[in-house]
């Protein structure tokens, strides 16, 4: 957050007397207004659908084993045949894991909606300690960023080199990564919507998620729900939402994720992708932009190190 609003708060910085704490005390208000807030917001409408759809699993007013059944008996010969070989063949045995995994995965999101009336101290708690952090390291960044300088046993250049890339790379992993995030998430829950698909906004909220995942994120959502319509019989739906994921929602990562992520970072397309599951295998949601920086660090001391020794080889010659 410090590195985000950094701009707005050199902005500021002028326009208030150049008093450092007036300028990171409103640099922290205006990111809390504009981040914060709507993130509490869509948790909380989140919540209150997630628990709404697992109320109507539990009534039976959303039957699984229906839509079950419609795909199964609308596939072809040569899909049940290789269910066969897993023994899935039956549409029971296929029912019973399906449900069980729907199930499972209801229960966690009913249990998590039943247990935040008890995190929500924590949760205040550790958006104050951000908020917190953020302000001190606005305000004090420049002390901060002198002492970390004359501390790195390195070259001027070399320190200028790694500090540009590190800034960088986190501007444009969160800026390019979670813009092109939201957008996506926005505009797979808006076509959910128009298609009529229920819980809209929790399916707008996971391709979202998914979409941190370069290349194949939100199409692992609007992919299966497509290939239902398609087994269901609703041919139309099932054109429209393709031709809405691939032209679409496809479209705005293929051109604004380069442009966002790759074109700043310098690194190419499959290195982001790997370097970002990597770091959220290791890291967990925080490791969309630690792989990334990890990498991108990586790189550059790899190129500091052969320059070095370039150098010195070309002046032993």
């Amino acid at each position: 957050m410090a590195l985000m609003f950094a701009p707005l708060n050199r902005w500021l910085l002028p326009r208030v007397s150049h008093r450092p704490t007036l300028a990171a005390l409103l640099t922290v208000a205006i990111a809390l207004v504009i981040v914060v807030l709507p993130l509490v917001l869509l948790v909380a409408s989140l919540l209150s659908q997630a628990s709404e759809f697992y109320q109507q699993l539990q009534s039976g007013e959303i039957n699984p084993a229906q839509y079950f059944r419609r795909i199964f008996n609308a596939l072809p010969s040569w899909v049940t045949a290789v269910l066969d070989r897993f023994g899935l063949v039956s549409f029971n045995t296929l029912q019973r894991r399906l449900s069980a995994a729907l199930t499972q995965g209801t229960q966690i999101v009913a249990t998590q909606t039943i247990n935040v009336g008890q995190v929500t101290f924590e949760f205040i708690a550790n958006v104050f300690i951000a908020l917190y952090l953020a302000f001190f390291l606005l305000r004090d960044g420049n002390v901060l960023g002198r002492s970390v300088w004359q501390a790195i046993p390195l070259a001027p250049e070399h320190k200028k080199a790694l500090r540009e890339k590190f800034t960088t790379v986190i501007r444009a992993t969160v800026r390019g990564n979670l813009l092109v995030a939201l957008i996506q998430g926005a505009l797979g829950g808006l076509g959910f919507a128009v298609l009529g698909v229920n819980g809209a906004l929790i399916w707008a909220v996971l391709m979202a998620f998914l979409s941190l995942l370069p290349a194949v994120g939100a199409g692992l959502i609007w992919g299966p729900v497509a290939l239902y319509f398609l087994f269901a019989g609703e041919l139309g739906k099932c054109l429209a939402l393709t031709a809405y994921g691939v032209l679409v929602i496809g479209l705005v990562d293929n051109l604004l994720r380069p442009i966002l992520v790759g074109r700043d970072t310098r690194m190419p397309d499959y290195v982001v992708m790997m370097t970002t599951l990597g770091g959220m295998a290791v890291f967990g949601v925080n490791g969309f932009v630690l792989g990334p920086v990890i990498a991108a660090m990586f790189m550059a001391v790899w190129h500091i190190r052969a320059t070095t020794l370039a150098d010195a080889q070309t002046g032993k010659t």
